[in-house]
């Protein structure tokens, strides 16, 4: 198949551009490079033996994507372009709703336009808000919020495509709901290189660990879990990638707009996972315990059966492979690809 992937040059796009090379897929990447570096296709290029050709542009830009689409028959698009960030996104929701919301419906319009109605879509489990405990693990059925507005980003932008597919039976879009994505490819080649200060855990363990940082803080110790430090279900970026290429070769028999998680099943908490990292460095992390940090909740992990029902899909990695790749990459490249 010949595939278009916006943002295809950021963390997870670099990381499903390998993916599908392996699975004989051409690959056309759209990105204006605001959150990544083109060293990481060049890197693509050493891991996979070849490189993804490269259109510098924003999906916001009708005329990038038109001219794109009038040069180039694709059989899909894998649609990462976005801002990803929760607490930047309520300190900027003005640039979250342009870009995440005018973006992607530029990108549908001209792909509409085109007659290219494949399409998989980078959702998120954001769009589960604050989860209730009998909820999990948690079902695509489960009620939908939005906390942020890049939760509400995702969830509209859902909402639109679901009403799309049921006024045109021609659409054949994947909604995957991605969980925690951690971790690195094996060879430390790519892996997670945000602008600033991560957002995330698994980098900012990463930065700690390598000194770009000072110290872990753990928000809270008293959650009710076995360890009271928050659970999370974390998957490795290399299985989310392969899930990716998975859902490539079912979106064509899957008509409509159908929601599939992506996730491990199980939960991790903090305090395992920072013990995985420490056991993957052989040292200690510096960390210490801080205050509950709100809107956080206790529990968060995906029910995986539809992923593996509909798309024959699950995770292979465990916790302790996540740290060891997240750490060879930060410890490879400690400046990121700078």
């Amino acid at each position: 198949m010949n595939i278009l992937v916006t943002g295809g040059a950021g963390y997870i796009g670099s990381h499903t551009c390998i993916a599908a090379f392996a699975a004989g897929h051409e690959i056309t990447v759209l990105d204006n490079l605001s959150n990544s570096s083109p060293e990481a296709l060049r890197r693509v290029g050493k891991i996979a033996g070849k490189v993804p050709r490269l259109v510098v542009g924003d999906i916001g830009d009708r005329s990038v994507v038109k001219s794109l689409l009038d040069s180039e028959k694709f059989d899909a698009v894998i649609h990462f372009a976005g801002y990803k960030a929760v607490g930047e996104s309520v300190s900027k929701p003005w640039e979250y709703y342009v870009n995440n919301i005018s973006g992607t419906l530029v990108l549908l319009d001209e792909m509409r336009r085109h007659g290219l109605y494949n399409l998989i879509f980078s959702s998120s489990a954001t769009v589960y808000g604050n989860p209730l405990p009998e909820n999990l693990p948690l079902k695509e059925s489960a009620p939908l919020a939005a906390l942020n507005p890049y939760g509400q980003t995702k969830l509209w932008l859902e909402d639109v495509m679901r009403a799309m597919s049921a006024a045109d039976p021609a659409w054949h879009i994947l909604l995957l709901r991605y969980f925690n994505p951690v971790g690195a490819h094996e060879s430390g080649l790519i892996g997670e290189d945000p602008a600033g200060i991560p957002n995330n855990l698994m980098p900012y363990i990463t930065q700690v660990a390598v000194g770009r940082l000072k110290e872990l803080t753990i928000f809270g110790d008293d959650w009710p879990t076995p360890d009271g430090t928050c659970i999370r279900d974390y998957i490795h970026v290399c299985d989310l990638a392969e899930g990716h290429v998975a859902a490539l070769a079912k979106v064509a028999e899957l008509p409509g707009c159908t929601p599939i998680n992506l996730g491990s099943g199980s939960g991790v908490s903090v305090a395992q996972l920072v013990a995985s990292f420490e056991k993957a460095t052989g040292r200690p992390l510096p960390h210490k315990i801080g205050p509950r940090r709100a809107g956080d909740a206790a529990a968060c992990y995906a029910d995986a059966s539809r992923a593996l029902e509909l798309l024959g899909w699950k995770t292979k990695r465990d916790s302790d492979a996540m740290c060891r790749d997240a750490w060879r990459w930060q410890s490879m490249n400690p400046k990121g690809y700078k």
